[in-house]
């Protein structure tokens, strides 16, 4: 049995339809990555099953419990990260843990005990008694994943966990993430970075339009593109005319431009390569470099939405 179930979720806002008969399923003990774009119902899905939304048809069952039937029941079970930061900036970082542990019942020797263990656990225990003020952008990332562990919630959700912070906090978080996993803890988690979902996810699900339109291991969604092979292309003197013949070539699939690198996508890239170099000459681009590479998460992305995830 699933550890998370979303049956048939609808959610709408007035005449827009935000989530459209999702169907979902996370199983106990998994890092399950969430993909999609910008309005792809992400955020909209997240607080439905934290019951900050109701949801307006459907059913949510997490560890067995519907969020229709027992609100309290699924909450104390869930720890969530949110994407805005979720603090009280000139209260001390152990008051803010605190704070929020004592909504799920902690209380004296316990909550003491859980708010040095969290601190612990993100590395700010020497920062306890400063203000979120104080903080870097990645250290108030840090204390926000304290605030949602204290009371070892069973489902973690980690909604864009490292949104605008620095290389080393990133990677910080993303072990942060195993360890959780580790001991026990089911983690479902949203980023607009797809090297963090693949380096960290045992499945994916794509969203796109309210619905989930893939989702299975990497490895099995590579399966899904393994007919198209990608060709990175960088070059200087890229033109808009270039671009427009590569993408009219009747083998080439499609044409992804970001600033002065290519990505050419098309069944085979060895049997082409000479008409794309070909192309390039006509126009003049003189080549930096170019290599192909095995179909990615981004590459089917790409595939079924027909954009980028940051786009």
């Amino acid at each position: 049995m699933a550890f998370l179930q979303a049956t048939d979720v609808v959610k709408r806002y007035g005449s827009k339809l935000s989530v459209d008969h999702l169907n979902l399923s996370i199983n106990q003990g998994e890092i399950f990555g969430l993909l999609g774009p910008n309005g792809a119902g992400k955020s909209t899905t997240i607080n439905m099953i934290c019951g900050l939304l109701d949801i307006d048809q459907g059913r949510i069952e997490v560890d067995g419990i519907s969020i229709k039937e027992r609100p309290l029941e699924v909450k104390k079970r869930i720890g969530l990260v949110p994407q805005d930061l979720a603090l009280y900036e000139n209260m001390p970082a152990a008051d803010n843990v605190a704070f929020f542990a004592k909504l799920y019942g902690l209380r004296g020797k316990l909550l003491k005990e859980r708010i040095e263990e969290a601190l612990t656990f993100v590395g700010l225990l020497d920062r306890a008694k400063d203000a979120p003020s104080t903080f870097s952008g990645g250290m108030k990332r840090r204390l926000n994943i304290a605030c949602a562990i204290t009371h070892r919630p069973k489902l973690i959700i980690m909604d864009e966990p490292t949104v605008g912070i620095d290389p080393q906090s990133r990677n910080h978080i993303l072990e942060s993430v195993k360890q959780l996993n580790e001991t026990g803890s089911t983690v479902i988690y949203t980023s607009h970075y797809m090297e963090e979902v693949a380096a960290i996810s045992d499945r994916v699900a794509i969203m796109d339009k309210g619905h989930v339109i893939a989702c299975g291991t990497q490895q099995e969604l590579r399966e899904r593109v393994a007919h198209e092979e990608k060709i990175l292309l960088s070059a200087d003197g890229i033109t808009p005319g270039m671009v427009n013949e590569l993408t009219l070539h009747p083998r080439i699939t499609r044409v992804h431009r970001e600033g002065d690198v290519l990505e050419i996508y098309l069944p085979t890239a060895q049997n082409d390569l000479q008409d794309i170099l070909f192309i390039c000459g006509k126009h003049e681009a003189v080549i930096r470099s170019i290599q192909c590479e095995e179909p990615d998460l981004e590459t089917l992305f790409l595939s079924l939405t027909g954009r980028t995830l940051r786009d």
